[in-house]
């Protein structure tokens, strides 16, 4: 990326933070398409205007703490010094769920929402889960109730837990900013007590990690942002996806993000679900994709997409042509005749019909051999161009003396039926290109 476009895409940055743009998407113009994108420049990246850590960058964009890490696997953590480039995250696949209500894909520690009343707009917030003894369930379900300023009751287990490492609960913990549940809470119709919440300011740095009870924590300002606009009966989706394809623009991309703690799957198990997700997204097909693409987003596991084949664009179906009007007929008249009929009818020579295409033998082995090549290979031959007739190009051989002496005499030039094009070649199903 050249100097000049890292610089406009830290400006970009810093106008977009502290308000909803931050973390909200338009949906792709094109049914169909899941990826989506948050800044057109590509690549962004952000300067650290002090010594700071990873955290405090992901603070500042709203972003998960493992999002951060996978992203700047070459920076330390706890340790980003003035002037540093990180980089942030612009483009996501969506998960592979419905297009509605709230999407939890605990795989990428990241939630997405679907605003009824903003149709093309998806909402993406960074969020913490159940860590591993304390899981966060999967399944569909659905706002229960929404709670502003809750006040919590730690379960039994929860306070000897917290007893045994030496900080002790009380039986309620009342409002306030040391409230692990934070300023707003949405109950999730499930039994346990689940609910999607805020965080108090000595959790804050623990969004997009495994870390909580089971329950989904946000950071304050994505959650009021939530809770303001979600309503009770909002269908909730939880769902674990790791790997992610989809197309964007004829492109197919792929995001792969790391296992959670205690699952593991193998290199080999990795790229079976990749190749079937892909030939899922292809219409069944497996495309002639770039494999060493493939190997290489699911060992680096950083969580960004990146593009595995291109297919070439749907063709455009022709517009048929409006064949022409024919002139209405209009009845004919009897006229009395002025003299009488023969007894029998004089002999009239037929003359040929001048409004059918009169070939000789000859000419017709020509138009045979012609098939498949140019008009204008043809011998001497009219060439008919949106309703107007050319004369084309004379050839070297001339037609057998035979076959010119059968055809007909007559004073109009005799018509040659013209060529009709070969039908436009229409592409495989959906514009799919299986590679050169």
């Amino acid at each position: 990326m050249k100097i000049c476009t890292l610089f406009a895409s830290t400006l970009l940055l810093s106008v977009a933070v502290g308000n909803t743009y931050a973390t909200t998407y338009n949906m792709p113009p094109t049914p169909g398409d899941r990826v989506i994108t948050q800044y057109p420049d590509g690549m962004p990246l952000t300067r650290a205007e002090q010594d700071e850590t990873l955290l405090d960058v992901a603070r500042q964009f709203l972003l998960g703490q493992m999002e951060i890490v996978r992203l700047n696997q070459d920076v330390d953590r706890w340790r980003v010094k003035k002037g540093e480039i990180v980089r942030v995250s612009n483009r996501r696949i969506l998960p592979d769920t419905p297009h509605e209500g709230i999407t939890l894909n605990i795989s990428e520690y990241r939630m997405y929402y679907y605003p009824p009343n903003q149709p093309g707009v998806v909402m993406s917030f960074a969020h913490g889960i159940g860590r591993q003894d304390w899981k966060t369930p999967l399944g569909k379900t659905s706002i229960a109730r929404k709670v502003k300023d809750p006040v919590w009751h730690p379960p039994e287990s929860i306070r000897r837990e917290h007893a045994a490492n030496g900080d002790p609960l009380p039986e309620i913990v009342p409002a306030g900013p040391h409230n692990p549940l934070g300023a707003f809470a949405l109950y999730l119709n499930l039994p346990g007590e689940y609910r999607i919440h805020g965080t108090d300011i000595d959790k804050i740095y623990g969004i997009g990690m495994q870390i909580t009870h089971g329950c989904v924590r946000m950071y304050p300002e994505d959650i009021a942002e939530l809770y303001k606009t979600v309503d009770v009966g909002t269908p909730v989706y939880m769902v674990k996806q790791p790997i992610k394809v989809g197309w964007l623009d004829n492109v197919l991309y792929i995001e792969a993000h790391p296992d959670l703690e205690g699952e593991e799957m193998t290199q080999d198990q990795r790229y079976a679900v990749a190749l079937q997700l892909i030939q899922k997204a292809n219409n069944n097909e497996i495309p002639d994709f770039d494999q060493t693409i493939l190997n290489e987003a699911l060992t680096k596991l950083d969580g960004d997409p990146v593009a595995l084949y291109e297919r070439l664009p749907p063709l455009e179906e022709a517009t048929p042509a409006v064949p022409p009007t024919a002139a209405p007929i209009l009845p004919v008249k009897p006229v009395k005749a002025a003299f009488s009929a023969p007894a029998k009818p004089l002999p009239v020579k037929a003359k040929p019909d001048l409004a059918k295409p009169v070939l000789a033998k000859a000419d017709k082995k020509v138009l045979k051999k012609a098939a498949g090549k140019p008009i204008d290979a043809l011998p001497v031959a009219a060439k008919s161009v949106k309703g107007k007739t050319v004369t084309a190009k004379a050839s070297s051989s001339k037609a057998p003396a035979k076959a010119v002496a059968a055809a007909p005499k007559a004073k109009a030039a005799t018509k040659v039926a013209a060529i009709k094009p070969a039908p436009a070649r229409k592409g495989s199903p959906g514009g799919y290109h299986h590679g050169s």
